[in-house]
């Protein structure tokens, strides 16, 4: 082999190889974008102000992006209560609000009064189970929401001043951020440890709960 086939075959093997690095870098650069969103994902997943129902040490976390007004989100919640039921210790769920009814956003500032009197999940069905009177979505009065909870023992005054401290505006407000980040557009849309459902219905999100539950089981 002369001088000049040797040098084109070395200028062939030192392309290869500068080929098959730059391919490995890419991948590698490629591969970590994806986990900086995956961790960015999980991050907007799960707020540190999200209402958390069930075992706040669950291996189990189902996160669901709720609106009070939408009729769906009140069909699922016996659902949601049966799950937590069967698998109390294993099973949470973060609720994040998704406040794409008029009012609904009102209405999330109602529950998160009466959070803070420690009335949260009472207020929740209170609000679910009066739905059909305040949720009119031609004409939606929100205001009336305020009178499902009555008899739950609440400081109706506090709660009123409460629903409009800025900290519950902040936290709305920041989950109306990740709808968009995250791509949520309807609801209520579940994800069960970072898992989105393969299809939309009780007995799918079932499932996933039980295969989620599967894997964290020694």
């Amino acid at each position: 082999m002369n001088a000049k086939k040797i040098s084109i075959v070395l200028l062939l093997a030192a392309l290869a190889a500068a080929f098959f690095i730059g391919m490995n870098t890419f991948r590698q650069q490629e591969q970590a974008a994806q986990e900086t969103i995956v961790r960015a994902e999980a991050t907007r997943l799960v707020r540190m102000h999200s209402p958390v129902l069930g075992a706040q040490n669950a291996p189990v976390t189902v996160v669901e992006f709720f609106d009070p007004a939408c009729e769906a989100c009140r069909a699922f919640y016996p659902f949601v209560k049966q799950l937590l039921a069967q698998y109390p210790t294993q099973v949470k769920v973060v609720i994040r609000y998704a406040p794409f009814h008029s009012g609904s956003d009102q209405v999330v500032q109602l529950l998160e009064a009466a959070r803070r009197q420690g009335k949260y999940e009472a207020a929740l069905e209170a609000v679910l189970a009066a739905q059909p009177v305040w949720a009119d979505h031609h004409q939606p009065q929100p205001a009336l929401a305020w009178n499902a909870l009555e008899g739950l023992g609440l400081n109706m005054p506090q709660a009123k001043a409460d629903a409009q401290r800025p900290e519950i505006a902040a936290a709305l407000a920041q989950d109306v951020e990740d709808l968009g980040v995250l791509q949520v557009s309807k609801t209520p849309t579940f994800f069960v440890n970072g898992r989105s459902l393969p299809s939309f219905g009780p007995e799918q999100l079932a499932a996933l709960v039980a295969d989620e539950v599967r894997r964290a089981t020694p």
